[in-house]
């Protein structure tokens, strides 16, 4: 077993191919996992490659490099559309795991209850991946194929995320539902991005997570909402609006109370788009 640390994508990308090898971001997710067993692959580091943590400005959108950590996104300088994803990154568990726990690693560990998956699916985020082979570009929706399981190839290294500009005047919002207030594992969590014009909605983006395998953005009720104002928008959220969802039932909530949840999340994102809770 050997642990690398390399500091060139061509290093990391040697080491990849030989198999059998573990990537390591932050780690937060991947040490509790393994419990008591001992480590007996080799470990890939890949918070020293270049580009690979950060977030910058580029064409049309920004990039955040996957070893970026959650503590970075907290303090970035962002527009208002990026409020739901400081929201999200404010819940990764302790002020210690988000100091260490990492973007890519969240997205890589696809649990469905991952804050940062539906702040980022509302704002449209695509997965760069690359390999002796290039560079791949995936849609978030795209990457994430079940509970633990990804598109990512054997030979590849997710590198970075990134966003396309959001809607003019478009914020973010987050909300979670947990047993407690603090280092709680999600019954429920909505992501929304929304833009008002005139008083009311002109592009409207929301995102569900801990209630399918896979946190789902619900397009129906996107549509819906469309040239709401407020008061229409409140009180025409129904179930037909929640189509996709399939929240299980277990030690938390069952399911038709995460559904509930779901619905009352979606109202007060709405309320707050338009200025309240």
């Amino acid at each position: 077993m050997g642990h690398h640390s390399p500091t060139s994508l061509d290093q990391a990308l040697d080491i990849l191919g030989r198999g059998g090898v573990s990537v390591l971001a932050g780690g937060t997710d991947w040490f509790p996992a393994r419990g008591d067993l001992p480590v007996r692959e080799d470990i890939l580091d890949i918070t020293r490659l270049p580009g690979f943590r950060g977030i910058t400005r580029q064409d049309g959108g920004w990039r955040i490099g996957a070893a970026t950590r959650w503590a970075d996104i907290v303090r970035a300088d962002l527009p208002a559309a990026f409020d739901g994803l400081k929201a999200a990154a404010r819940e990764v568990g302790s002020v210690q795991i988000q100091n260490t726990g990492t973007v890519a690693g969240n997205l890589c560990n696809a649990s469905p209850a991952a804050d940062g998956v539906p702040p980022l699916l509302t704002l449209d985020a695509r997965l760069e991946l690359v390999s002796r082979a290039g560079v791949r570009v995936l849609p978030l929706e795209d990457f994430i194929l079940g509970v633990r399981k990804t598109a990512l190839k054997p030979d590849e290294l997710v590198s970075a995320v990134t966003l396309p500009d959001a809607p003019v005047g478009a914020r973010g919002h987050f909300l979670k539902l947990g047993a407690r207030k603090y280092l709680v594992i999600s019954i429920a969590m909505v992501a929304g991005l929304i833009a008002l014009r005139e008083g009311r909605i002109v592009s409207a983006r929301i995102a569900v997570g801990s209630c399918s395998p896979v946190a789902r953005r619900l397009p129906g009720l996107e549509a819906a909402l469309i040239g709401c104002s407020l008061a229409e928008a409140l009180g025409g959220i129904g179930p037909d609006h929640l189509v996709g969802l399939a929240p299980i039932s277990d030690v938390r909530a069952n399911a038709e109370y995460r559904l509930e949840a779901v619905a009352e999340a979606c109202r007060r994102i709405i309320q707050a788009a338009f200025g309240g809770m």
